[in-house]
């Protein structure tokens, strides 16, 4: 948390040394998560996202959003049990403005574990928890849309690079789409 606050800090004041252009907001928004590989057929499983992020003007068409994300995400193997994983999520995104209300976005995202949970379908089987990683890096790509000056839209994937799990080998997989509102 002192981190998160020294890099506010910072931006705060690059962006009066600098005259950047820095904005800040909450997001929040649906997450639809599975894993992928393996074998096991798998539905998607329905979540949530909420944080808050900081937009860097680094010119009139790129800037740089970091994000602080929770993000709840996880699969369902054919209605016999939900593997839950929640993570704190930083994406880290380079925002490319195709025009004054439309962008592109890409970048890098570091999660970490939370909580990881196991709910049987048949309640007579307790929740236990499961062997998660406790680290994910992921690839984000997404577009975005400006409604008005203050809230936005964005549809985004993120892919992750490294294994949830080692037995067998899955990777996340979730699609999001948010609304945002800059101060």
């Amino acid at each position: 948390m002192k981190k998160l606050l020294l890099l506010i800090a910072i931006l705060g004041l690059s962006n009066s040394m600098f005259g950047q252009e820095v904005e800040f907001g909450l997001k929040t928004g649906l997450n639809v998560s599975n894993f992928i590989g393996g074998d096991a057929d798998r539905n998607n499983l329905l979540g949530f996202h909420v944080g808050g992020f900081a937009e860097i003007g680094l010119s009139d068409k790129f800037s740089l959003q970091p994000e602080l994300l929770y993000s709840t995400q996880g699969s369902e193997i054919e209605n016999i049990i939900k593997i839950k994983v929640d993570y704190l999520a930083i994406p880290v995104m380079a925002k490319y403005y195709v025009s004054e209300k439309f962008s592109i976005e890409a970048g890098p995202q570091m999660a970490f574990l939370i909580n990881d949970k196991a709910e049987f379908n048949d309640s007579s089987i307790p929740d236990a928890e499961t062997d998660a990683a406790s680290f994910d890096l992921g690839l984000n790509v997404g577009l975005g849309y400006v409604i008005t000056s203050n809230l936005f839209v964005q549809a985004r994937y993120n892919y992750g690079i490294t294994t949830v799990g080692e037995n067998p080998d899955i990777n996340n997989s979730v699609f999001q789409i948010s609304l945002g509102y800059k101060f």
